[in-house]
């Protein structure tokens, strides 16, 4: 049974690129594109933000070797508070769409899952609070 679509996203503001050497990666969107490290969770993760939005760099593995062009890692898409993140979740589940994760909240507050596009895309349907409008 379908269930109704829940509110609109707030757009699509976060995406991850897996990249093969993460220092040059940073020092490009940091001191050239002036984005800022908005959190550092281990030496391999660095997010960035140039205020209302979210990049994230993930190094890859010592033999990472991107195919062809492509180098995403995923696309987010920005939830505003942290329950429609679950109405994403049982709406798109309810839909047939192939689920990767269930909901979980992250150590900064954040709450997401990731699911598949029909192409094979990973896709986050995240609340971050730094770029969500929080809604008490």
């Amino acid at each position: 049974m379908s269930m109704p679509r829940p509110q609109p996203t707030a757009g699509m503001r976060h995406v991850a690129l897996t990249v093969r050497d993460l220092d040059a990666s940073e020092n490009f969107y940091v001191n050239l594109l002036g984005m800022k490290v908005e959190w550092r969770p281990d030496p391999d993760n660095v997010y960035l933000t140039s205020g209302n939005d979210n990049l994230a760099l993930h190094r890859g593995a010592e033999d990472f070797e991107p195919s062809g062009h492509q180098r995403l890692d995923h696309i987010g898409f920005i939830i505003n508070t942290p329950d429609q993140v679950d109405e994403w979740y049982n709406y798109l589940s309810s839909e047939g769409v192939s689920m990767k994760t269930e909901p979980r909240t992250h150590r900064d507050g954040a709450r997401s899952f990731y699911c598949t596009d029909p192409a094979g895309n990973a896709v986050q349907i995240i609340f971050h609070p730094p770029i969500s409008e929080v809604v008490d």
